[in-house]
């Protein structure tokens, strides 16, 4: 039973399917990415201008942080948000030095609440080579 178990999470994790996008709330209570700006700053890092928006209500529920992951689902990067932006909406905040291998075309950004976690609209984001 046990070698099944682990077959069977062996099986699953290399056999995993590309991060689904098309599958997210589209509710204020979940934090929305609205558009990203990107810039290539070395050979493999890069700045990312991330504009979110989300119901927020105070401390109690707001957006409190946003994602790079790969199309996978792996992170890439993250940027902490430290506060409720209840009268900033949508607002931007950019994280630099986001390390992406560079046969990387295409990255995700996705954000979320202290409340709901992430769930709410991601953004595919093109990686401009240039």
């Amino acid at each position: 039973m046990r070698l099944l178990l682990i077959l069977s999470f062996f099986t699953s994790s290399v056999l995993a399917s590309k991060f689904d996008v098309d599958t997210y709330s589209s509710s204020l209570d979940f934090a929305q990415v609205t558009d990203v700006l990107v810039t290539k700053k070395s050979s493999d890092s890069w700045c990312f201008g991330t504009s979110v928006r989300h119901n927020d209500q105070g401390w109690e529920h707001y957006a409190d942080g946003w994602e790079v992951i790969d199309l996978e689902g792996n992170q890439l990067g993250y940027r902490k948000l430290h506060h409720p932006h209840n009268n900033e909406q949508p607002f931007t905040r950019s994280q630099c030095n986001i390390k992406i291998p560079a046969e990387m075309s295409k990255v995700i950004v996705r954000a979320k609440c202290n409340k709901h976690g992430f769930g709410g609209k991601p953004m595919v984001v093109e990686l401009s080579k240039n």
